[in-house]
């Protein structure tokens, strides 16, 4: 009985607030690009990282809705590889960083629902190990979909600002290398991908991080300082927004919009 009235309160809940907003047309793009960041999903804020699912469902049918086309990552990456614009029309990409249970459990069904494709930047030391993370056929089962590309967060999502305090220079290159390495090599293995792209722990990034991140074999790699993405930005700390659970409404337009800062 309580998770009928669970379900039907979610689903009152979205319907009013989809009928409370306003449809509008897209906005005329100037070829940039909102990358979504999310964590945590569920019925309730358990920190700041966490967005309600009923909030994450708003955010998915208002962009529908709005005539947002979402986009994979891979093709942001590739043209502006190409020296292109990252988006022909107003465009969205959604990534969720970390590989928390709930990402199976209350993103992954509405993916499917809405078919839109999503990458997870995953640090492999917590699959199948920490009690709130993913399990690797978790992970497996959403790549067979075809809509969710595994990325890397690292091994462990370690500090780096903080590991370079604590470490002589050499030490800490090779423990950034290691970082870099083992968690591409890893997710590869397990999941017979390619991984080229790379979301930074705690968006922590500099020239050195960034030079040693290509030489690892990543193409790609993203913070999350606010901003749209735009052609010829540095392709190896392109902007995301950290979504919260607040950013809704208007303030969940502005940010699709690339005008929230």
């Amino acid at each position: 009985m309580y998770r009928l009235i669970r379900i039907v309160a979610w689903r009152l809940a979205t319907l009013v607030a989809l009928c409370a907003s306003t449809v509008v047309a897209a906005e005329p793009n100037d070829g940039h690009v909102s990358i979504l960041a999310y964590h945590r999903f569920g019925p309730t804020v358990a920190d700041s990282m966490t967005v309600r699912t009923v909030v994450f469902e708003q955010h998915l049918a208002w962009l529908k809705a709005n005539g947002y086309e979402i986009v994979p990552l891979k093709t942001v990456r590739d043209r502006l590889k190409a020296g292109s614009p990252p988006a022909e029309n107003p465009a969205v990409v959604i990534t969720a960083d970390d590989g928390h249970r709930s990402v199976y459990f209350e993103l992954f069904p509405l993916i499917l629902k809405y078919h839109f494709p999503v990458t997870l930047f995953i640090y492999p030391s917590a699959i199948s190990n920490a009690s709130y993370a993913l399990t690797w056929e978790q992970l497996a089962e959403m790549k067979r979909s075809g809509l969710v590309d595994i990325e890397s967060h690292t091994f462990w999502h370690p500090n780096f600002r903080q590991e370079k305090k604590r470490l002589d220079p050499t030490a800490y290159r090779s423990f950034v290398d290691k970082q870099l390495r083992q968690s591409k090599t890893v997710l590869e293995t397990k999941l017979d991908i390619h991984v080229d792209m790379l979301a930074w722990p705690f968006g922590i990034y500099d020239p050195d991080l960034e030079q040693m991140a290509r030489d690892a074999g990543y193409a790609a790699a993203f913070s999350i300082d606010r901003g749209p993405v735009r052609q010829g930005q540095d392709i190896m700390s392109l902007p995301r927004y950290l979504m919260e659970d607040a950013d809704q409404g208007a303030r969940f337009a502005m940010i699709v919009g690339g005008r929230a800062r």
